[in-house]
């Protein structure tokens, strides 16, 4: 891409920009002077809350800022019932929905990583050998381009059509940045072992002078002994930090985070990839300094937001988005929340705070964008990937069944069922995403047609009192809309990728061998519904639509404001904005 001129001093850049992120704004700045409205934006932002169930969203309404999340809530167009419609839901999955409009059944991005059938070798979502970070060490399997996404994104139509618009990707995660980035945009994300943001050979050779320069100014080192403290108050009424249980029940936060699970709690993780489970905390508080083992614990806390936000504001300075009349896209992944709550559940203080935490440092960007861009001259818009189920330990505790289960007991229980049926042997050899691997050899030289087995790994799974249901290659490949939960895992299902066996647990039952915190990837609505938030008055209107919607919707939608093509392998269709 090529570069347009730097508004500020580039040696000072990140620095300033950094400042800017950590303290907000507290109050709504005085509205400038809205300008004719454009044809259509300067500059479309994109936001990602990784991880960000639409109930916290409801929940957390009254604590928030004027203009950070209310901004879209009280001034925008709110989709109350936004859902993903595709069952296995994790993030390089969401990521790869939201600018294509398209499902895994046609992006192939399945999961994070998968198993591929045909070599059995262990396959993550962007990588690409072919590519390297620049000036950071590229690990196995790292993400370094958008060669696995089979769909072309928003982003590649505005530059087929205008080539001089800009697309710029920005997140905590590789797969954060690059999927919506799409095949013709620029990615960058975090290095957790620099500190710095990086992109790959993959867009450039070289990073252009105002990355050089924010990485130099080493922000992500600034980060280090800085305390995460409640933002609101959280005292008892007898001064105390926390409620004790009643009756053996759940214990809950108190003060301004009543309804919460209060810190501390044995579900919450103190693993070493965190901060550990009670506010206040101090980043790096066991580190002699700033370094590969402090940069890792930037994201799981709000100062990873910050950074991102801050990196997003150098891209918009340094490359001069929102600038002309070729409008270009920023889409920015914000991944903290994500980290937040598989360390310590959606429904944890942590998370209750975070939410808090990224909702001023949302407000202070949009008020720069207002001075930098003009509020008349950009729309944002806000999605998540997935959403999130509660820790199962506190789910029981309120009286819900829920618990945990690893992905080894259902090989165990396939390979008994099979072993009775069709002579002993490991016919099926791991989990892939959602799915049974089978060894086909095995198959092969019992005489045995493929399908036949497949059926009845089927229903040797269907017996498993843990299992909801399980779908085979003939069952995914048919046209039946009304089996419960078929349509949701075709959706997920790319034939070339995917297992032929796919399994869905029963509702509650967290598929993980991690004995705290939580996680997701199931096509409950803990884990699909999210929010669609749009903010725009002359694009997007201002109101709350209460239908159904996709985020495979949002893809149609931003090509009809940009005045573009659709994506060719888009689902969607358009959001029905209450203009």
């Amino acid at each position: 891409m090529s570069q347009r001129p730097s508004f500020l001093t580039l040696t000072a850049l990140a620095a300033a920009l950094l400042a800017g992120c950590a303290n907000p704004p507290t109050q709504q700045a005085t509205p400038t002077a809205v300008a004719a409205a454009p044809a259509r934006p300067k500059l479309v932002v994109f936001i990602v809350i990784d991880g960000l169930p639409m109930r916290q969203v409801l929940d957390n309404r009254e604590q928030f800022s004027p203009d950070g999340f209310r901004r879209f809530l009280d001034r925008g167009a709110t989709f109350m019932d936004a859902h993903y419609g595709h069952a296995h839901t994790v993030t390089a999955a969401g990521h790869s929905v939201m600018l294509t409009g398209a499902y895994p059944q046609r992006t192939g991005i399945i999961s994070n990583e998968w198993v591929d059938p045909q070599t059995r070798k262990q396959v993550y979502n962007t990588q690409d050998t072919d590519y390297q970070y620049i000036g950071n060490k590229t690990e196995l399997l790292s993400g370094t381009s958008p060669r696995m996404l089979r769909a072309e994104t928003v982003g590649d139509v505005l530059r087929t059509a205008d080539p001089a618009s800009k697309v710029i990707g920005i997140s905590g995660k590789d797969r954060g940045a690059i999927l919506p980035a799409g095949h013709k945009g620029t990615a960058y994300m975090f290095m957790s072992g620099s500190g710095q943001f990086a992109s790959s050979t993959y867009y450039m050779q070289k990073h252009p002078g105002w990355v050089e320069a924010f990485n130099a100014a080493r922000p992500a080192d600034a980060l280090f002994g800085q305390t995460w403290a409640p933002l609101l108050p959280d005292k008892c009424a007898d001064g105390s930090t926390q409620q004790q249980p009643v009756a053996g029940g759940p214990v809950y936060a108190c003060g301004a985070y009543a309804r919460s699970a209060a810190d501390g709690q044995a579900f919450q993780s103190t693993e070493s990839n965190t901060n550990g489970n009670r506010l206040p905390t101090v980043l790096g508080q066991k580190l002699s300094g700033p370094g590969p083992d402090f940069y890792k614990l930037i994201l799981p806390s709000p100062y990873g937001d910050q950074l991102t936000l801050a990196f997003a504001r150098a891209a918009v300075e340094g490359e001069g988005l929102g600038q002309d009349d070729h409008p270009d896209i920023l889409s920015v992944s914000l991944s903290s929340h994500d980290y937040i709550n598989h360390a310590f559940g959606p429904e944890s203080k942590l998370s209750h705070d975070h939410m808090l935490q990224l909702d001023r440092h949302l407000q202070a960007f949009f008020q720069y964008l207002d001075q930098r861009i003009g509020r008349g001259n950009y729309m944002a818009m806000l999605t998540a990937d997935h959403g999130f189920a509660d820790t199962p330990e506190w789910a029981k505790s309120l009286g819900r069944d829920a618990k945990r289960f690893a992905s080894k007991d259902l090989v165990a229980h396939a390979n008994v069922g099979l072993s009775m049926r069709f002579g002993e042997g490991k016919w099926v050899t791991e989990v892939s995403a959602m799915g049974l691997l089978f060894d086909e050899k095995l198959i092969a030289a019992r005489g045995l047609k493929p399908e036949q087995v497949y059926l009845a790994a089927r229903d040797i799974m269907l017996m498993h009192p843990e299992v909801q249901t399980a779908f085979t290659p003939d069952q995914l490949r048919s046209s039946d809309e009304q089996t419960p939960f078929l349509a949701q895992m075709r959706k997920s299902w790319h034939p070339e990728r995917a297992a032929p066996v796919q399994v869905i647990m029963k509702e509650g039952r967290l598929f993980s061998t991690r004995t705290t915190g939580s996680s997701h990837g199931t096509p409950y609505a803990y884990d699909h519904h999210v929010p669609i938030l749009a903010w725009g008055p002359q694009w997007v209107g201002q109101g709350a639509v209460k239908s159904w919607v996709e985020v495979a919707d949002i893809a149609p939608t931003l090509a009809g404001i940009l005045q573009v093509g659709v994506p060719r392998q888009a689902q969607g269709k358009p959001l029905p904005l209450p203009r």
